[in-house]
């Protein structure tokens, strides 16, 4: 993709809404060519998890079906879900090298590539802050993803404490980022109390927006529930996003909000203003780009308190992920959105085992 002038990306509105606002601008892909997209239009950093890494492999395959070779040669006896992850681990400290200059820039706060750690350990808090230690150690600008089960949660405050900046994922509602929020803090703290550095820390807390959407809408089809008006269920996440967001500045937390899993247009423009960061993928991004939606400040702006009752009043998911206090953590990993995300994270991984498992071990069938 070829590089566009700073006149033709300031006329981005992605590109206005990083350089008027507080709100910054993050890739929700691995491959360079997208990468390389949202830094021009004033991007700061990058997400990374299963199913991205298998967009890359698909979109840059005579780049990395070559390395997958290269890598079993080099490990032997590696497994095919070994091999992957040691890709996946490749691709991301690569990309990561693309932002080391933003991230001394901003002193850590962004120029960050998220790698996520592997969703078989979404019930082992030990697995998952080893993995996030080696993680941590690819690259000074690494950002590790971990689910917000109640093994997560765990993982989360060890994690910090060990100087990990975490990105909180698998996460849909405000308990959920309650409980990240005060893992981190208790995290941030103990290193402050053995006068460790936690100045240039920059974790951050995902709220999977379109996704909380998406269960309610399967809730209400399952149900035969029908809300006030048709457009309701498009303003569950972004609901959830800007109470969270109101509490995080009522308590101080010291991380931010993040919004990812895009689905219209609100899960950006709604949240404009923000010290928040906005993630969508690179389909997302042109789409907004080429769009008259104008870059204004709407996170302060409350969603209409009808459609807040509306979902309240129907849907008992959407009041477990809106109420301070709607769900334990115990409850998180039985959450419909967190079981239906983590499938799809483990049916990726799965996904890419065959990939490697057909580029080492050759089909016999098809050879000469």
């Amino acid at each position: 993709m070829g590089s566009v002038s700073i006149a033709e990306a300031y006329k981005s509105t992605l590109h206005e809404m990083t350089q008027t606002t507080q709100t910054v601008l993050w890739n929700d892909s691995a491959t360079l060519a997208e990468l390389t997209y949202t830094i021009e239009h004033g991007g700061v950093g990058a997400t990374c998890n299963p199913v991205i890494v298998l967009e890359a492999l698909k979109k840059e395959s005579q780049l990395w079906n070559r390395r997958i070779a290269e890598l079993a040669g080099e490990h032997p006896q590696a497994t095919e879900d070994e091999i992957g992850w040691l890709l996946i681990e490749e691709i991301s400290a690569t990309r990561a090298k693309l932002l080391e200059g933003i991230f001394t820039e901003h002193k850590g706060r962004n120029g960050r590539l998220s790698i996520q750690t592997d969703p078989h350990f979404y019930r082992d808090p030990e697995r998952l802050l080893a993995q996030a230690l080696r993680f941590n150690a690819l690259a000074p600008n690494m950002l590790v993803k971990i689910p917000v089960t109640a093994a997560g949660v765990v993982a989360i405050e060890e994690a910090t404490y060990h100087g990990v900046s975490i990105n909180a994922t698998a996460c849909f509602t405000l308990p959920q980022c309650v409980a990240v929020a005060e893992a981190v803090e208790r995290g941030l703290t103990r290193r402050e109390q053995e006068g460790k550095d936690i100045a240039t820390m920059g974790p951050v807390c995902t709220i999977m927006v379109g996704r909380l959407d998406d269960w309610l809408k399967v809730v209400a089809e399952k149900q035969q529930i029908t809300t006030g008006e048709p457009g309701y269920l498009e303003w569950a996440g972004v609901a959830v996003f800007k109470k969270t967001y109101q509490l995080y500045r009522e308590r101080g937390y010291r991380l931010r909000l993040l919004s990812a899993a895009f689905r219209n247009h609100m899960h950006w423009s709604e949240l404009i203003g923000g010290d928040v960061v906005i993630s969508p993928p690179h389909k997302w991004q042109v789409r907004f780009n080429a769009s008259d939606v104008a870059c204004v400040e709407r996170i302060d702006i409350p969603v209409d308190p009808k459609i807040v009752k509306d979902l309240e009043a129907k849907f008992v998911d959407f009041r477990r992920a809106y109420e301070d206090g709607g769900m334990s953590v115990a409850e998180f990993d039985e959450y419909g959105p967190t079981a239906r995300t983590l499938r799809g994270f483990l049916d990726a991984t799965q996904e890419l085992a065959v990939i490697v498992r057909n580029i080492v071990l050759r089909n016999p069938d098809n050879l000469v």
